[in-house]
């Protein structure tokens, strides 16, 4: 180990620690070891040992949250991170990350808001009187519930008692913002006289609706119109809240949106306060977005939780500029928010895409073969949970592995990728695979599974 150590400057490595390079070292050799134990003996101090060794070393390619690149069809993965962020909104996060104005007023030097751009953005692509960022969705309902419904009752109709991932459960929700919750209805249907009788108790702070994510109800069921449960609510002077969910600012006429309610059209339906997801259909970083009438919002902000559940500033910065691309109207957004980009892509124009792709992977010459085939995607995380996206793919098939560690493979290396599994092939689904990233693919398998 000593020697190896010395060994570090001769390969420019002495400018970190000499702990960080013994544990860099140790590392390299267990893989050397691994090795040999396998049957390799040509395996031994090489240069691929002193890559390993500066790989350790470096930050970046050890960071277990990378880049992969999502090729399942699905537009807003939850698992790989939902919404794929803009390049403004990347570029905007990563010019926060230093000193920057959080919450202070460059005209007069003294303390400013920190969310106060975001704030008017809400409002103004809304058109509510005021806007509240906070970390995701989940807390915009906690919060809610305990700024409005602390020590007293909040109303929810019982077929939108849901749980979410995560074990997240309305019931429980609202028992931890210290509020006690009525349902009203039946497991399929609630009518405008159910939320009447219960709106004659004087102790009901709040109505709440429940975007019910992830599924769909059919059949015999009912619900009241929103504008009818609004009139009601404001003559028994309870505040009306509606819990989008993904939330659509633009776009509501792509692909697998139809039944998504935008939030512009609920704030006119009569809603008082309406929250959503920055990191679903708006297509931007993680965060819940509270908008509807200025003096609820201004009691939401003067909760104490508000303080406890507020945005990073890269975050703010983030959703700062995601907004701002829908304010310039829904062609920009659709065109340079990734998420929206995919979600407006037809089935024809992903098989030109794909047809092309799945001729670039059998010009390669590996043991890997390919066809086009038909696929079906999703929007994902909860909005329009029964809706398939048309889309066409390329299915990948291994001389030797079956289609499970096959796909693994492509897991485990570098990039990244993820497929899902169909009829016992790989498919990579075009949807959601931008151009730059067939071509990393491409490189990928051109090296993983050459036929030499």
């Amino acid at each position: 180990m000593n020697e190896l150590l010395d060994a570090c400057a001769e390969h420019d490595l002495d400018c970190y620690p000499r702990e960080a390079c013994r544990r860099a070292c140790e590392m390299a050799l267990n893989t050397v070891r691994n090795a040999r134990a396998s049957g390799d003996l040509q395996a031994g101090i090489d240069d691929a040992f002193w890559l390993e060794v500066q790989e350790h070393l470096e930050v970046l390619p050890q960071v277990q949250m990378c880049k992969v690149i999502n090729a399942t069809g699905v537009v807003l993965h939850t698992n790989l991170g939902r919404a794929q962020w803009s390049e403004e909104a990347q570029m905007a996060a990563a010019s926060a990350s230093t000193a920057v104005m959080c919450e202070i007023d460059a005209e007069t030097g003294g303390r400013g808001k920190r969310d106060g751009a975001v704030c008017d953005l809400l409002a103004q692509l809304t058109g509510a009187e005021a806007g509240l960022p906070v970390n995701n969705n989940a807390a915009t309902v906690l919060l809610v519930a305990a700024a409005l419904g602390k020590g007293r009752k909040v109303v929810v109709a019982r077929s939108e008692l849901v749980e979410i991932g995560g074990s997240y459960r309305m019931p429980e929700v609202i028992a931890a913002a210290g509020a006690e919750m009525v349902s009203v209805g039946t497991t399929n249907r609630a009518h405008l006289k159910d939320f009447a009788e219960a709106l004659k108790d004087p102790e009901v702070a709040c109505v709440m609706r429940i975007h019910p994510s992830n599924f769909v109800m059919q059949g015999f069921t009912a619900e009241p119109e929103m504008n009818e449960l609004s009139a009601l609510c404001k003559e028994h002077g309870v505040p009306l809240y509606y819990d989008l969910g993904s939330g659509v600012l633009h776009g509501a006429a792509l692909n697998g949106l139809e039944d998504e309610h935008p939030v512009r059209a609920m704030l006119n339906a009569g809603c008082d306060l309406v929250s959503f997801s920055g990191d679903k259909l708006l297509g931007g970083p993680q965060a819940g977005l509270i908008v509807g009438a200025a003096p609820l919002v201004a009691q939401l902000r003067s909760n104490m939780l508000t303080r406890c559940l507020r945005l990073d500033k890269t975050i703010l910065a983030g959703v700062e500029a995601t907004l701002r691309l829908h304010l310039l109207g829904e062609e920009s957004a659709v065109s340079r928010i990734p998420a929206l980009n995919q979600l407006s892509q037809s089935a024809n124009e992903i098989k030109s895409r794909a047809e092309v792709f799945v001729g670039q992977i059998n010009a390669q010459g590996i043991v890997v073969t390919s066809e086009l085939v038909e696929c079906q995607g999703r929007v994902g995380s909860g909005a329009s949970p029964i809706k398939d996206l048309p889309s066409y793919g390329a299915a990948l098939t291994h001389a030797t592995l079956d289609a499970k560690e096959l796909a693994r493979v492509m897991r485990v290396n570098k990039p990244h990728v993820f497929g899902r599994m169909q009829d016992e092939k790989v498919v990579f689904d075009l949807r959601t695979i931008s151009g730059d990233e067939c071509a990393t693919i491409l490189d990928m398998l051109g090296r993983l599974f050459s036929a030499a």
